[in-house]
């Protein structure tokens, strides 16, 4: 795949005191996912879900396909079209309730310490672009909205 441009979406710390981070790494889950994703282990379908909703935020498209496609019986146009899949419908990373969920459907456990309640809140591990919560925000005003008429 040729060098691509940086088209992710870089996330900003603008309040480098809020205990958030703009490292991959320092979410455990989503450190858990990349290292597995290295070794070539399969992490299942809504792994690679999560690690691309999450990631793509983080990491350019071409680290993202370069990850994906370590995946068994996966190559890399398959990558690229989880990856586009996800940027074209503008997925907001999942809440933990929602990984949890896709958990309990694959035999990988997504959230390695799932017993920890504060494990695989990304929202509370990672800083992302301002226009994730704008979205987010956007979603709970039109939800009020449509609850009052």
């Amino acid at each position: 795949m040729a060098q691509a441009e940086k088209t992710h979406d870089t996330a900003t710390n603008t309040d480098q005191d809020d205990g958030r981070s703009t490292d991959l790494h320092d979410s455990p889950m989503m450190a858990h996912l990349q290292d597995n994703l290295e070794h070539g282990n399969d992490i299942g379908h809504y792994g690679r879900l999560v690690f691309a909703m999450v990631g793509r935020h983080f990491l350019d498209d071409d680290q993202m396909v370069n990850l994906l496609a370590k995946q068994p019986d996966h190559n890399a146009d398959e990558a690229h079209a989880l990856l586009m899949q996800v940027k074209g419908r503008d997925y907001n990373p999942p809440k933990r309730d929602k990984i949890l969920a896709w958990q309990a459907e694959q035999d990988f456990p997504i959230i390695p310490n799932s017993e920890d309640p504060d494990s695989g809140n990304v929202y509370r591990e990672l800083r992302f672009p301002d226009h994730v919560y704008d979205n987010i925000g956007e979603y709970y005003e039109e939800k009020a909205e449509a609850s009052q008429s």
